[in-house]
Parts: structure tokens; sequence; C-alpha cells
């Protein structure tokens, strides 16, 4: 099962604050664990939604916003996409993760749609 983890966004996020050296020795650590467990496809971190557009469609209209975007907590700062058996395997990796953020944070877990979803569609 593929599922993408999603670092919510916080103040600081927004605000363009790099890691600290021990944040980022510390989920280099947790990434490498990830890579030797085989759960690993891809990572990144995202730049505050300032650097952002959003295109809103509205039937064949298109609107372009420039960022930043409003509801810090309805943002995202970065994500992992991990190939897992379960999701509950995915709670016990997030479990094991660095608080990413330097204060209160949260992580939220999706799978995805994969093939069997559209089987009998």
């Amino acid at each position: 099962m593929r599922v993408l983890v999603l670092v919510k966004a916080t103040a600081d996020s927004e605000a363009g604050t790099m890691p600290s050296a021990d944040m980022l020795a510390a989920m280099g650590r947790f990434n490498d664990d990830l890579i030797a467990a085989g759960v690993l496809v891809d990572a990144a971190g995202l730049k505050p939604s300032s650097d952002g557009k959003r295109v809103a469609f509205d039937g064949p209209e298109r609107t372009v916003v420039d960022g930043p975007f409003a509801a810090t907590t309805e943002l995202v700062a970065g994500f992992w996409l991990w190939e897992v058996a379960d999701l509950d395997t995915a709670v016990t990796w997030v479990r094991r993760c660095p608080n990413p953020m330097p204060g209160p944070s949260e992580i939220e877990i999706r799978p995805l749609y994969g093939p069997d979803d559209f089987a009998n569609g």
C-alpha cells in the first residue's frame, strides 16, 4: 500500500525558518531507517506558500492566485511517499519520526488509490 505522509505547515515553516542542524541530522537518521526498511519512495520539503500559486477551477474558467495562503494549519510543509503493508504500519513509522517543527506540529497519513480500487468501476 502506498501512503502520502504530509507534514503540516506551521507559522515557522510558512516564515521560511530552516530546520536546525540537529533536526536535519535526526530527520536524516529517520530517512535512513525508512530506506533500510524499504519504505521510503520519495520525500521533500516544500517552500513556504508565499512562493507558490494556486489555480482555481470553475467550469472552463481558470483563476491564478498568488501565495501566501491563509489557514497555515491546512497547508503542507513537506511530504514522504511510503510503501507500507497497511495504514497501521505507516502510523507506527510516523510515531517514530522526530517532531518536524520546533513547536507543536502534525503529520497526516493518506492512502493513495491503487488499481484494485478501480477494478469494479
